[in-house]
């Protein structure tokens, strides 16, 4: 199974060929390029431009996602135009204040478009573009203290660290009450026509780029979608909501034929051995051997045909043929009208069965992974049903 860093590595060698980076590390521009199909969102490749701009190492940002640029002071709602945008799988142009590894906040223009593939329509890589906005007037008074740097950066860190909305609150409560007068940031800036063009140049070159590369294996690329999604591929929202649930489980797709999986969790490939692309679009039950009791299969079937939740213990075959007892819960997944959209099934080796160290048992920990499931596909949808109301709106 491929671990998550060689994953990273091989999103761009795979679908470029290994020399596109040299030729991205060419591009002046400040620039990174995301994942969308990797657990996390994570950045697979950061220009020099950036680099330089940000005061962060390559290893320090391939990795990461873009949580550890922001800080106390960038706009929330600013953030989520932008997971708006990713949602929908659509460009984004925003104004957004960003801090550099030092601490020290700054403006910028983010330009971000996704990059679809030829084949299948779906979104391979969303390209993010940084352009510093000059300032317009001086952002410190003359006597600011140069500790403010640290208290600024010790924030952000710790805002990017913690998803405790408490430890939050705190940080942001302290920032409020420093006494660190000498730094003044401004509420917002305005990126000239000449900025937003050389976002929108930048955005062109870095995918002519990867497009001339993708030609080179077969694999190819372009700025918009060029076909329509293959059936059963999941948004790519979805994806990195699911890709944060940490059990082992399985998207299936009961509209499609043999109801093939349409997402498979870390977790469920390091049980299996498998890799992910030999595992989507595979049948349902593909896991089954010739021991496999038919009886079990009947009564998962049947489950599925009535629209209930099952839990059984099946004997499974991992990718070695060896085989291991799987307590499998299967159950529906609706969407925001309540229509079936998937089914998911979480699996948990039988001698796993004991309570985890915080005291769930399997049965809590299988019933909370479902409950994640449900909660990013009908997000997903309401916001979808949200965007669709409004375009409806702004049309009339």
């Amino acid at each position: 199974m491929e671990s998550q860093l060689a994953r990273i590595e091989q999103s761009l060698n795979a679908r470029y060929t290994l020399w596109v980076r040299e030729d991205l590390d060419e591009l002046p521009d400040s620039f990174t390029i995301t994942d969308p199909t990797i657990s996390g969102h994570p950045i697979v490749f950061a220009s020099p431009g950036f680099l330089k701009m940000s005061g962060f190492s390559r290893e320090q940002v391939v990795g990461n996602n873009g949580r550890i640029f922001q800080g106390p002071k960038t706009n929330r709602k600013t953030v989520m135009e932008i997971r708006e945008a990713i949602r929908e799988e659509r460009a984004v142009r925003v104004h957004l204040l960003n801090y550099r590894k030092d601490g020290t906040p700054f403006w910028m223009l983010f330009q971000m478009s996704p990059v679809f593939s030829k084949e299948d329509g779906g979104v391979v890589h969303f390209i993010g573009v940084q352009v510093p906005i000059r300032r317009n007037k001086k952002l410190t008074d003359d006597g600011a203290d140069a500790a403010c740097n640290e208290i600024a950066f010790g924030s952000c860190r710790r805002e990017v660290c913690s998803d405790s909305l408490v430890e939050l609150t705190r940080v942001l409560a302290m920032d409020t009450d420093t006494n660190c007068k000498g730094v003044k940031i401004e509420e917002s800036r305005e990126a000239s026509e000449l900025e937003k063009q050389r976002a929108a140049t930048a955005i062109n070159n870095i995918l002519s780029v990867l497009t001339r590369y993708s030609e080179s294996t077969g694999r190819m690329v372009c700025g918009k979608r060029c076909s329509l999604p293959a059936a059963g591929l999941i948004n790519s929202s979805l994806n990195i909501s699911l890709g944060r649930i940490k059990q082992s489980f399985v998207l299936i797709d009961p509209h499609l034929p043999n109801m093939p999986v349409v997402y498979a969790s870390d977790a469920f490939l390091k049980l299996t051995g498998y890799d992910r692309h030999e595992v989507l679009g595979r049948d349902w039950n593909f896991l089954n051997g010739v021991d496999t009791d038919s009886s079990i299969l009947h009564q998962i079937q049947e489950s599925i045909q009535v629209e209930q939740p099952c839990t059984v213990c099946i004997l499974n075959y991992r990718k070695d043929k060896s085989t291991f007892w799987n307590l499998l819960h299967m159950s529906p997944v609706r969407n925001a009208t309540g229509k079936i959209a998937y089914f998911v099934g979480v699996q948990m080796e039988e001698k796993c069965k004991s309570q985890d160290r915080r005291g769930r048992s399997p049965e809590i920990r299988q019933l909370g992974a479902v409950g994640a499931v449900k909660v990013a596909v009908r997000s997903l949808s309401i916001g979808a049903s949200c965007s669709r109301s409004s375009d409806g709106f702004n049309n009339l």
